[in-house]
C-alpha cells in the first residue's frame, strides 16, 4: 500500500500539490493524469523521496519515504533522462543497475533478452553511448533498467511519449503483465488519455495538486476523462 496523506508542497503562496487522502493497494495499475503544471511530477518526486514536501507524509509500504531508504530495496523509477548516465553503454548502464540491485551480470543478461523486440536491434551491442541514442531509445533503456531486480513498485512518468505506435503497444502489453500477474504496483502518469486508459484499472485526475476525480476503469471512462478535458 502507497500512501499519501495530508500531502501538501507549496513554493512560496504558490500550492502545487494539496492532497487530503490517497491510498493505492498492493498490485495496483495505477494511472495519473493532468495538464501541464497540475502536480503529476511533483506527487512522484514525493514518493520518490526528490523533493521534500512543505508538510503531510507519504508511505511505501507502511515505510515513511522521509525517514527511511528502507523502500529503496522494492521500489523503483524512471522519470526522465536525468536518472540515466549518458556516458555509459546501455549493456554498461543495465549492469550497474543491476549491481546496485543485487542482481548479477548473468542474470541481467539473461533478463534482457525478453526485450528483444522492443529494443529492436536499436539498444543492445550498438556501440552507442546512452546520451547518443534517440529520446525514444533513451526511454526503453530507462523503462528497462526500472524492470530489473523484480520491484514490487513502479513509478512512470509519461513512458508512452516519444515512442512509435508498435514500441507503445509492446510496453503496454509489459506493463499489463506486471500488474495481473506479478501483482506489481505500477504508478503511471501521462498526457494521452486513451494510453493511461488501456494499462491503468484506476485512474486519478490532478488539476492544480487537488484530485479531482477518481476513477475505476471502464468502458466509459476514456469518453469521461475526454469530456472534462474539453469542457469549457
Amino acid at each position: 500500500m502507497i500512501t499519501f496523506k495530508n500531502l501538501k508542497k507549496s513554493y512560496g503562496k504558490n500550492v502545487v500539490l494539496d492532497i487530503d487522502l490517497l491510498e493505492i493497494p498492493k498490485g495496483q495499475a495505477f494511472g495519473l493524469v493532468g495538464n501541464n503544471g497540475a502536480g503529476k511530477t511533483t506527487m512522484f518526486s514525493c514518493l520518490l523521496d526528490l523533493i521534500k514536501p512543505t508538510k503531510g507524509i507519504v508511505t511505501n509500504n507502511e515505510i515513511n519515504v522521509r525517514e527511511s531508504e528502507d523502500w529503496k530495496t522494492f521500489s523503483s523509477a524512471y522519470l526522465d533522462e536525468s536518472f540515466l548516465i549518458g556516458y555509459l553503454m546501455p549493456e554498461e548502464y543495465f549492469y550497474f543497475i543491476g549491481e546496485l540491485r543485487n542482481v548479477k551480470q548473468k542474470e541481467v543478461y539473461e533478463f534482457l533478452k525478453q526485450f528483444e523486440d522492443l529494443f529492436n536491434g536499436e539498444i543492445l551491442g550498438g556501440k552507442k553511448y546512452i546520451r547518443d541514442l534517440s529520446k525514444g531509445n533513451q526511454k526503453k533503456v530507462g523503462i528497462v533498467a526500472a524492470l530489473i531486480g523484480s520491484p514490487s513498485v513502479i513509478i512512470l512518468d509519461e513512458p508512452f511519449a516519444n515512442l512509435d505506435p508498435t514500441t507503445q503497444i509492446r510496453l503496454k502489453k509489459i506493463i499489463k503483465k506486471l500488474s495481473t500477474y506479478n501483482r506489481v504496483t505500477v504508478l503511471i502518469s501521462s498526457h494521452d488519455l486513451q494510453d493511461v486508459t488501456e494499462v491503468s484499472e484506476r485512474i486519478v485526475l490532478l488539476e492544480k495538486g487537488k484530485i479531482i476525480k477518481d476513477i475505476k476503469t471502464s468502458e466509459k471512462t476514456l469518453k469521461e476523462l475526454e469530456s472534462y478535458f474539453t469542457k469549457e
